[in-house]
């Protein structure tokens, strides 16, 4: 039976205005189809793998808007609905099944949309047994959408269905991240004896008659570049930071993010003891949650770590942490987890890096750096503004010696390619650094669902952040290192989609890395 369309949180954009809704949203900003933007050089082989984890990850084709377009034709929640599929051969759900739902998005005259293009995403949950799993949501391109969940669980389950964004608003941020990649901006200070100048620098520059500094550096060719100052030289640049942000819809023009949508009650149903049927669930996430633990889904067993056992795995080892601030808070978590593990003062502001702790009496040294540019970040010196795959390079590697990365929050509003080729340039250090020392452990976090208000949707909004999180598989596919999946520990949790989760998923996050790092010390 029809069951309406739950949604328990939203980031739609809605841009209400009484005519031309979306058509004409840009009319008054000029376009940046022409730029001094520049890639990072790869290979004939790299350029093939790129053009193919570009096809896999494209999203599907939306009609294009008219000028007579109304708010009314965008998908609405209230209209939309999901239905449980009976299972296959009927009788009771049983552990090891595949539930299938059936997905129906109209607009706001409650008509069937006839083109895909939604961004959905789907999880399964029991909030009393503190259980979930995350969904798969197939896009059948004609309004139509399958979200497709393994039962792992007995005893009750819920779907949950949330429309991040309709596909009118997903052609609007697949044409910000074509025509102004500079709505992100950063700001380069230059200092000589008594003069200081602050110039604009960024991946892409718009078209200028300014002379320009490039700072792209000479061993991983990532570019970079800054306006020159008008009194001093480039090679006088002394700091980096995030300059601010460049809006492109105006607020005149209402658009509304965290808009109020109808909810019902979702969907339910009752899971029984594994069958002795052979089961036929197709789609296999990473994990799922029981009882607020993580628990695996592969051939590994995760194992929950109190301070002493965190203390007992990590005894005699170096861990240097490198990305962004989702992988800082693995730092914070592990200072705050280790008694003994005190922070070395380097005197970086909080928000910055380089970042070391350490624990003499049980030889434990904990290091965090943040990567290079493009980072949206407060003053940082340029001494300390350095790429990963340069940092890889200067380490020794071995057993004791525990790698953790995590590159994705600062890359969104900028073209894929860009994501793309700083991956590859991670990897390839990270191969350099397995040939000569096997037995280091990398681990990579994935990126994660967030919840996030305009105007950070039109940078850091969650469509941007999957096809990251696709490329990132992509790249380090077949690789000897360790995924941990927040992609799925954030959407699988009941607690809200943030872009730093709470202390109850980094814990879970932490004890999985820490089953990788000590898979027979545990309490």
């Amino acid at each position: 039976m029809p069951i309406f369309f739950a949604v328990w949180k939203s980031w739609n954009i809605f841009f209400q205005v009484q005519v031309n809704a979306y058509a004409n949203i840009f009319h008054h900003i000029p376009s940046f189809k022409q730029s001094i933007c520049a890639f990072r050089s790869i290979s004939p082989e790299e350029a093939c793998e790129e053009d193919n984890i570009l096809q896999s990850i494209a999203w599907p084709k939306i009609p294009s808007i008219t000028s007579n377009f109304r708010f009314k034709n965008t998908s609405d929640p209230s209209c939309s609905e999901f239905t449980i599929l009976p299972k296959v051969g009927g009788g009771q759900w049983y552990i090891g099944d595949q539930l299938e739902v059936s997905i129906i998005i109209r607009d706001y005259y409650c008509h069937p949309k006839t083109s895909g293009g939604d961004f959905l995403v789907a999880s399964l949950k029991n909030r009393d047994l503190q259980a979930g799993v995350s969904g798969q949501v197939v896009d059948h391109l004609n309004g139509s959408y399958t979200a497709v969940f393994p039962l792992v669980w007995k005893g009750q389950a819920q779907v949950e269905v949330i429309l991040v964004h309709p596909s009118e608003a997903v052609t609007v941020l697949q044409r910000l991240n074509t025509e102004h990649l500079d709505r992100v901006y950063f700001n380069g200070t230059f200092r000589s004896g008594s003069v200081t100048e602050t110039t604009v620098c960024n991946v892409c520059l718009r078209p200028t008659t300014q002379p320009v500094c490039n700072y792209t550096d000479v061993r991983t060719g990532e570019p970079w570049f800054c306006l020159k100052p008008k009194n001093l030289s480039c090679d006088t640049r002394i700091e980096h930071s995030k300059g601010g942000y460049s809006h492109p819809i105006r607020p005149q023009d209402n658009l509304n993010m965290n808009v109020p949508l109808l909810s019902t009650d979702s969907s339910s149903l009752t899971v029984h003891e594994k069958s002795q049927c052979k089961t036929r669930s197709t789609f296999k996430p990473t994990g799922f949650y029981y009882k607020g633990v993580w628990q695996s889904l592969g051939n590994i067993k995760f194992h929950q770590f109190d301070n002493e056992s965190i203390v007992q795995c990590l005894k005699g080892k170096v861990i240097h942490m490198y990305g962004d601030s989702t992988i800082r808070q693995w730092f914070g978590y592990l200072n705050n987890a280790i008694p003994g593990l005190k922070e070395f003062n380097l005197h970086a502001s909080k928000k910055t890096s380089p970042f070391m702790s350490l624990d003499y009496k049980n030889n434990i040294q904990v290091t965090f750096r943040c990567h290079g540019p493009p980072i949206r970040i407060r003053t940082i010196p340029i001494s300390e503004l350095r790429y990963i795959a340069n940092e890889l390079d200067t380490i020794r590697g071995g057993s004791n010696t525990v790698i953790f990365l995590s590159v994705w929050a600062h890359f969104g509003n900028f073209p894929i390619q860009i994501y793309i080729r700083r991956l590859m340039s991670i990897r390839s250090a990270v191969k350099r650094l397995l040939t000569r020392a096997p037995e280091t452990l990398v681990v990579i976090r994935s990126g994660n669902l967030q919840s996030a208000a305009f105007p950070v949707t039109l940078t850091n909004s969650d469509w941007y952040s999957q096809p990251c999180d696709k490329a990132l598989r992509a790249v380090f596919e077949g690789m000897d290192v360790i995924l941990v999946d927040a992609w799925e520990m954030v959407l699988a949790h009941h607690l809200p989609h943030l872009l730093h989760p709470q202390p109850a998923i980094i814990k879970n996050m932490v004890d999985v890395l820490l089953s990788y790092t000590c898979p027979q010390k545990h309490k």
